[in-house]
Order: C-alpha cells, then structure tokens, then sequence
C-alpha cells in the first residue's frame, strides 16, 4: 500500500527547508516521509548512504505494510553543510557517541538561534547539546521506534510508536512544528508536540527503560520479537528495568506512561511464564518478525553502540544518588567486550553473566 503523496501548501516558501543531519536509518525514514508529504528536505548523509541513494534512490516501508519510494533525482543530498545555509529547522540524527562533532559544525555553519531537535536516545540531550554549540537554540525529542536497513537504500520501520518533540515558545517555530505534525501525519506517523520540559524528560526516561532490551537483543543475535518470547531474556531485562526503577523512584523522576502498564510494573509482567506475558504484552509485541533493535545492526557491523547512553545513563543516575547499579554496569561492560568475543549469548549464558540465578 502506498500512501498518497500530498502536497504542502502551507509551507512557507522563505522558511527554508528542514535539514536531516545525519541521514541514516532514522534520519531517512524520517525525511523521506517529510519529502513524500510534499516539504523541502535536505538529507546530510554519510558517504556510503549519500553514494547509495544517488544510485537508486531512497526506499522506506513500514510494519503497517505500507511503502514509499523517492527517485534519486528527486532527493536532495549533501556531504557537508555550505557557508551561510539557513534551514528552517534542523533534526539531528547522529549516533549520540557522534554529538560533539555535529554540532561543532552545526555551531560553525548555521545562523546563530537556528533551531536544531536532538532524535536520538538517552536524556538531557538538549542540555549537553548547549553545552557543546551554545549558539544554537536545542530541543529534545523522543523516537519511539525502531528503524532497520533492510538492504542498501531500503529503510524499515519495524515498531509502533509515535514521535515527541518539544515545541518551544516561539510562535513562528510552533507554526513550522505543527506542518511537521500534518506532514508525518499524511504518511501515517503520529507526532506529539510537548511544550513542558519535565514532561519530555518524563518520557525520555520512560523511554529509556523500554531501550534496556536494546543490548539484550543485541547480545541475543535473534530478532526482537523472538527474543522477548524466552523468558531467560526478560528475566535479564526485568533485572535491569528494576534496578533503574529504584533508582528513579529514589531521584523523584517521574515517568510517563508508554505503555498500557505504568512502568512500574513491567518488570513484574516480563517475569511472567511466557504464554502468560505473551496474552498480557500484545501491544508490546507488534513488532515486525525480523525487527532488530539498532545495537544489534551497531555489533554486527562493528560501529559503537550507544549503550552509554542506556545503561551508562543509569550508571551516572546511581552515582548522583551515591548508589551503585550492579546489574547495568555488568550490561554495559558485556557490551563493550563483545568485539574480543563475538559470540550471541543464550539466555542462560546471559543471565549468568549478569550474576542473576
């Protein structure tokens, strides 16, 4: 099923257009639906993507079954951003571990107040992104889903979820977010505009929680959904979630709710028998067959993962609170040994390695 390509009347032809940087798996996924909603779009894309789509153009598709294609000619490609450019607005889709380096040339190029959204995991972006480039006017988001390179130039998103962005105060940026909103929405992706910081935080940090299947699966070297049918997996997953849940309640961090449990209590449903959990988590289970979390296309490929940005983040929250969180560091320090043994790691083997019994 492909979606109807619509035009966008509405989009203000001296805005300039929205700028991906970072134009990988997220970073497509998300500026091709914008484009094939009808709204200008520049895709700053590495060298094996850029060379990839100017040959065959860019191919997205979705667990709802449906599919887009955009001809190569139709795309707009950059290697690096030109002096003076001026995009109206600017989604940076980056691996975390490469922040630092795009905004330092995000810094060096755009106009000073140029608006830049963080879609990427983890919390407190927006503030270490301010730290780093403070010319620049940051903005949090959350990306719920999972977006996978089925084979060159073909992007999957194999996971529901809708996005969150945070809308600012600026009634002009508003006006730009709200078309993003109809333009996502034309393609069937929902977005959710968040005015309050504490309640993006909330979500982040729920967000998080969900995230700390990312290296299980990754370790696992199954696809999701087959993975969080063995109860081994969720145990090690229930551990970690638990851990981090003291940790939060301890902090006072409040967490928005994802799912149709609060968070709270995901740690007790994962630890149920399987044809149990797999009755109560239907909605947790629509997931695509072959979907796989982005850590685990990060090992197979030998890139970093960004597994400081999950489990070092609850790490760094037990060090705030002069606690340790035993199961997370044993997480993260698997994660960071797998290239000198990249073996998956049944469920038993695993929970081992985390010291559960």
């Amino acid at each position: 099923m492909r979606p109807t390509r619509t035009e966008s009347p509405v989009w203000p032809a001296t805005a300039g257009p929205v700028l991906i940087f970072g134009a990988g798996s997220v970073g497509c996924f998300l500026g091709g639906l914008l484009q094939a909603a009808g709204l200008p779009v520049l895709l700053l894309a590495r060298p094996r993507i850029r060379t990839q789509l100017q040959a065959q153009g860019l191919q997205l598709s979705d667990l709802e079954h449906r599919a887009w294609r955009l001809p190569a000619a139709e795309l707009q490609l950059l290697d690096q951003l030109p002096a003076g450019f001026k995009p109206a607005l600017t989604l940076l889709c980056v691996k975390t571990g490469a922040t630092a380096e795009a905004a330092a040339q995000l810094q060096a190029r755009l106009p000073a107040g140029s608006p830049v959204w963080l879609m990427q995991n983890g919390v407190a972006r927006a503030e270490q992104a301010e730290a780093l480039a403070p010319n620049l006017s940051w903005h949090g988001a959350m990306v719920p889903f999972n977006v996978a390179e089925q084979v060159p130039g073909h992007f999957h998103r194999g996971s529901a979820g809708q996005l969150l962005m945070a809308s600012g105060k600026d009634a002009a940026l508003r006006a730009l977010l709200l078309q993003l909103q109809a333009a996502w929405a034309s393609q069937g992706l929902a977005l959710q505009l968040e005015a309050d910081p504490t309640r993006l935080l909330a979500v982040q940090w729920a967000k998080l929680l969900l995230n700390l299947n990312n290296p299980i699966n990754a370790l696992s070297g199954l696809p999701l959904r087959e993975q969080l049918m063995q109860g081994g997996y969720r145990r090690c997953l229930a551990a970690l979630q638990a851990e981090a849940l003291a940790l939060l309640a301890a902090a006072g961090q409040p967490l928005a709710r994802l799912t149709p449990l609060p968070a709270s209590a995901l740690p007790g449903l994962l630890r149920l028998p399987t044809p149990i959990f797999r009755l109560l988590a239907r909605r947790m289970l629509q997931i695509d067959a072959h979907a796989r979390s982005s850590m685990a296309d990060d090992l197979a490929k030998g890139r970093p993962s960004e597994i400081d940005e999950l489990c070092g983040e609850v790490m760094r929250l037990a060090a705030r609170l002069g606690r340790q969180a035993p199961f997370n560091a044993r997480m993260l320090a698997l994660l960071k040994a797998w290239p000198d043994e990249p073996r998956p790691y049944s469920p038993e083997r695993l929970q081992a390695a985390l010291g559960l019994t």
